[in-house]
């Protein structure tokens, strides 16, 4: 019998009404101390978003408190068991929206949003003809993973998306369009915008990635490589059936699924690499960034200048 770890992590959002996100945020924050929580909530007038860790106790306590409340009454829980905290700190913020999106004309889910599709039923219209797989994530997150035959918009945050399907839109149009994100929120709103841009036929994947590679029924498949999360664990497992490598090494272009971030504390951009890419490259995206007079990398490492410049040489011959 598989053992029970000591701790959970908690995959949570419901659009809902916050009268005064200041003030809740400020209380939630005392609430999850006392129960010394970690993770990272953002709350806004439209609602709560949520990732956090605790032991079974703590996280149960949240739930029964979270369930407690008429505002957050029906509120779904994704859980994760772990064997420590996935965060090293308690973060709750209040923001102008959940997810940024920043529309003129903002949408409300609780009004108008693509249609939900359970895990097999999306297992099932991803296979139809006719169907355009859109990706609602960052380019980074779709790097380590995402569904076979899916689209990777070409932006570099969720903001920019609905630009990117105004420009693609002869390409959409009379196709039956499938949207997924990590565990469902960004969907919500973007299936939304979608709807009210003319698609007649938009569907989301109801609770995300991390419900969809939990189900008993498609246990992740058409899955490849990871989905990327939010915390200390960077990567979680989705397809239960085969693990196909997709993420590339920024340097070699060999498989991987490693995530680091650029050693230039002014770029800090996230790239797939190894080890020993890592140490070749010194952490850095690009001459730039190894340069940097503040690298990250030759500050940890404590590199001399006459090590640094080696290195530079080294990779400058292509060794």
């Amino acid at each position: 019998m598989a053992t029970i770890k000591p701790y959970r992590v908690l995959l949570y959002y419901m659009y809902t009404t916050i009268e005064n996100p200041e003030e809740f945020a400020e209380q939630h924050l005392e609430f999850c101390n006392s129960l010394e929580l970690k993770g990272r909530i953002l709350v806004a007038t439209e609602g709560i978003n949520g990732t956090c860790s605790g032991t079974v106790e703590q996280t149960e306590k949240y739930m029964e408190v979270m369930n407690n409340d008429p505002r957050f009454a029906g509120i779904v829980f994704k859980i994760d068991e772990a064997d420590e905290h996935a965060f090293k700190k308690m973060h709750v913020r209040p923001r102008p929206e959940l997810v940024t999106l920043r529309l003129e004309d903002d949408i409300n889910p609780k009004e108008m949003t693509g249609k939900y599709l359970e895990p097999t039923e999306f297992y099932e219209a991803m296979k139809q003809e006719n169907t355009v797989i859109i990706d609602a994530r960052n380019d980074y997150e779709f790097d380590l993973g995402h569904f076979k035959g899916a689209i990777k918009p070409d932006i570099e945050s969720f903001r920019e998306l609905p630009d990117w399907i105004r420009e693609n839109k002869e390409t959409l149009e009379g196709k039956k369009i499938l949207t997924y994100c990590t565990g469902g929120i960004r969907c919500e709103k973007f299936s939304g915008w979608l709807v009210r841009e003319g698609h007649e036929d938009v569907s989301q994947l109801h609770g995300g990635i991390v419900t969809y590679g939990k189900d008993p029924e498609v246990q992740g498949e058409l899955w490849d490589g990871q989905c990327y999360v939010f915390d200390e664990r960077i990567a979680v497992p989705v397809n239960q059936k085969e693990h196909v490598i997709v993420g590339k090494d920024h340097f070699t272009g060999e498989p991987c699924e490693r995530y680091v971030n650029c050693a230039n504390p002014e770029c800090n951009k996230k790239i797939l690499c190894s080890e020993e890419s890592e140490a070749k490259h010194l952490r850095a995206c690009s001459h730039e960034c190894r340069v940097h007079p503040r690298n990250r990398y030759i500050v940890q490492h404590e590199l001399t200048e006459e090590q640094v410049a080696a290195t530079l040489e080294k990779i400058e011959a292509g060794k």
